[in-house]
């Protein structure tokens, strides 16, 4: 009964709407607006649903990081070697089917495999002998990117004909879609990774709010003195969470190859620091306790949306995108701080 106190303090019950949501909110609201006002400043792309679409088909892989993240930083952790995992996975991946000659479901046990084996060693370091998290997915982070130029120096396209039948695969959104220029309807589509990733985020959205894993994770975040005396397992559930990012970074990471469709160290590039960007974006609390899945996909599609708009206004160098992703961060921080602060007044 004393977890469930704690939790329907996050969950929003009898009425009252938690910080994460109120943040979610938020950044719904930043999402709607902004791509009304790309799809005014820019009509002919904007305009087309796949052009919606192809956020998500770009930044599955994204997401499903994005949403490990969250677990990880709701129970008050972090995790910056997710990146290095993806990139890992997508070299082995290739490398076994075009190099052995191996089947698409080895490809997949060999993109599990690898992101459970981080998260458990990983997991245990941080949760059993208390080594600061930064410091162990930072060496994690390292280990997987060298490791990856050890299966393979050289980057390359995948020519595995089953892997690229699969890799084709596109799923047509019923009733979308727009005219070519010979007036010839096309249907908007979807790639096989966005249903990955719809699914994973289902799956923890409802990890996240009606199991009993899912409450010790808020409360071991928010304060874990307060765990401890309510009875809560703090050490296996830190374990648990890094166990569920590690697994979610291999998942991730075989999404990212499905749509790069070849291995390279430089894949998945940045994808650490997008991922918390994405999580902050989205309501999640740096410190811990606070946060939702469906924050994380809207921070995921706000932070892809503002790229984008960057990018069709001209501006494609490198640095105006991390300009962008900075004075976004900085924003959304201080509208945190401001809110709960406020929010903690009220009360």
């Amino acid at each position: 009964m004393k977890m469930k106190s704690i939790h329907e303090k996050h969950s929003g019950r009898f009425g009252y709407l938690s910080d994460s949501a109120v943040l979610t909110m938020i950044t719904a609201a930043v999402f709607v607006l902004l791509y009304i006002f790309a799809a005014a400043v820019f009509q002919k792309g904007f305009l087309k649903p796949q052009t919606f679409f192809n956020l998500l088909n770009a930044n599955a892989s994204l997401m499903i990081l994005s949403c490990g993240m969250t677990v990880v930083m709701v129970a008050g952790g972090i995790d910056i070697s997710v990146g290095g995992v993806s990139a890992l996975v997508t070299m082995c991946c290739a490398v076994w089917l075009d190099h052995h000659g191996g089947s698409f479901t080895g490809a997949v046990l060999i993109a599990l495999g690898i992101g459970l084996a981080f998260g458990l060693v990983q997991g245990f370091l941080v949760a059993y002998l208390e080594i600061q998290p930064f410091i162990i997915t930072l060496a994690g982070m390292f280990f997987a990117r060298g490791m990856t130029t050890i299966v393979c120096d050289a980057p390359f396209n995948v020519q595995n004909e089953e892997f690229v039948r699969i890799r084709e695969t596109r799923i047509n959104v019923p009733f979308l879609g727009s005219y070519n220029k010979n007036g010839v309807f096309i249907n908007a589509y979807v790639e096989t990774g966005v249903i990955i990733a719809l699914l994973t985020a289902a799956v923890l959205f409802f990890v996240l709010k009606w199991t009993r894993t899912g409450r010790a994770f808020y409360a071991v975040g928010g304060n874990r003195q307060s765990a401890l005396m309510l009875g809560i397992n703090v050490k296996r559930t830190v374990f648990i969470s890094h166990v569920i990012c590690g697994l979610l970074a291999g998942i991730g990471g075989f999404v990212c190859f499905m749509h790069v469709g070849s291995g390279s160290a430089a894949n998945a590039s940045g994808a650490e620091m997008n991922a918390i960007a994405s999580a902050i974006i989205g309501g999640t609390n740096l410190a811990g306790g606070a946060g939702n899945i469906i924050g994380t996909l809207l921070g995921t599609l706000t932070l892809a949306l503002m790229q984008n708009i960057v990018s069709s206004a001209g501006l494609d160098q490198a640095w105006w995108t991390g300009i962008t992703i900075a004075v976004m961060l900085c924003i959304f921080l201080i509208l945190q701080s401001v809110i709960i602060a406020m929010r903690k007044k009220l009360k």
